[in-house]
């Protein structure tokens, strides 16, 4: 059975769902090599999630970060891209459903990473504006720029002020990043571009529902980045939560509100599935569990890396992090195993390199087992680590500008509202 056209192969196929960091280097690993992969992703480019922030707040183009999937394989003749979006999981019947038709694999790699999690938070998932593509950090920018420009054109002050108040929700790396972007996009830009308001107007919020930041890194960085945060300006309201969201006025959980139309959601991810898959394979986060050979529970010939899988280790019982670089070893560790035939001794570690979060230019806190390093050596190490992620050398040297510009200038070039979010 197959009703969308790939080339035949004498070689087994191995149908990959994910271009991102997992996906992309397992792929990468089998390129040219007596495999067949074919990789589906709905999009038609390779994505930098850490830096989404910087395409919201106006410091990055999108093409500076996304890169094409068909490029990145132009040279590896056995691997095939098809753009398509994921139906269905045939599980025991080795079918794939996709929205251009279905195909049949001898392995099945799901590598489909995380989606916002609402907690059931209807409104706000109707009103909030999400941070886990491109496409939705686009749609950060476009709506605080629309906004702002409602703001220069009404004399009211509460709707001035729901219009430029920025509300973010979550205290994790990207929303601490957010808002120590923002709250230098106010210091240094708005107050210069939009003249004719109040520069005090704008006002940034954090919303954590914990009683820290950066949950996952150590106590010192939690405080630092909450000590830098209000220095820059920013309300950190911790032990907090959004209990709703109209699209003007945030509720939060101990009854307060904030007028805002600019809500921003990064308080939680779920696994991105699709039907098909059986209940029991299905842990906490809507994630696989995978076996330390990052095979989901119940099946022989599919396999899960990246975000999307749950392995227990002794020293992570409750799965990996999910972040690029343990996305990263588990691409290139199951292509070796693939390559390898599978030896049974092969299990994996996961070799933690460190957490990091910037923020604002000049400010980030670093997490190394013992050590922990903060301020400009915290950034200058978060800056180059991200610089080398990103693939293609005009790439790097894009972003590596850019960074230069906005460092010596505070500047943010890219304020331009190209497509409006809404009318």
């Amino acid at each position: 059975m197959q009703t969308f056209y790939v080339p035949e192969s004498p070689h087994p196929r191995v149908v990959v769902i994910g271009g991102g960091f997992a996906g992309l280097h397992f792929c990468q690993q089998l390129a040219n090599k007596d495999l067949q992969v074919i990789l589906i992703d709905k999009n038609n480019f390779h994505q930098f999630p850490p830096l989404f922030y910087q395409v919201a707040t106006s410091g990055l183009e999108p093409d500076a970060i996304s890169f094409s999937l068909r490029k990145i394989f132009r040279n590896a003749e056995n691997v095939f891209f098809r753009m398509a979006e994921v139906e269905k999981i045939g599980g025991d019947k080795n079918v794939l459903k996709t929205s251009i038709g279905a195909i049949e694999y001898d392995y099945l790699v799901i590598a489909t990473g995380t989606t916002n999690n609402y907690y059931g938070l209807e409104n706000v998932q109707e009103h909030a504006l999400g941070l886990k593509t491109i496409q939705e950090a686009l749609d950060v920018r476009s709506a605080i720029l629309q906004n702002l420009e409602k703001a220069t054109n009404t004399n009211e002050q509460p709707v001035r002020k729901s219009l430029t108040n920025i509300v973010i929700c979550g205290g994790g790396p990207a929303g601490v990043e957010l808002a120590g972007s923002f709250a230098e996009f106010k210091q240094f830009i708005f107050n210069k571009d939009y003249k004719e308001l109040d520069p005090e107007l704008m006002q940034v919020y954090l919303i954590e529902a914990l009683d820290e930041l950066l949950a996952t890194m150590s106590d010192k960085s939690s405080e630092e980045a909450k000590e830098i945060l209000e220095k820059l300006g920013v309300h950190v309201l911790m032990n907090t939560s959004v209990s709703d969201f109209d699209g003007h006025t945030v509720s939060l959980g101990n009854g307060e509100t904030i007028e805002s139309e600019n809500l921003i959601w990064a308080a939680g991810v779920k696994g991105n599935l699709f039907p098909g898959l059986d209940d029991r394979s299905i842990v906490k986060g809507n994630r696989l569990k995978v076996n330390r050979q990052l095979k989901v529970e119940n099946y022989e010939n599919i396999f899960a890396i990246g975000d999307i899988a749950l392995m227990e280790e002794d020293d992570w019982p409750h799965g990996h992090p999910q972040v690029a670089p343990a996305a990263i070893q588990h691409g290139k560790f199951l292509g070796s195993l693939f390559l390898n035939d599978f030896p049974a001794s092969e299990k994996f570690s996961y070799f933690d390199k460190g957490q990091l979060a910037t923020i604002g230019k000049k400010n980030a806190v670093l997490d190394k087992g013992k050590l922990h390093l903060k301020g400009f050596i915290g950034w200058f190490i978060w800056a180059t680590v991200h610089l080398f992620s990103i693939s293609g050398f005009k790439n790097r040297l894009r972003v590596g500008i850019n960074w230069i510009n906005s460092y010596i200038s505070y500047e943010k070039r890219n304020r331009l509202i190209i497509r409006k979010y809404k009318d």
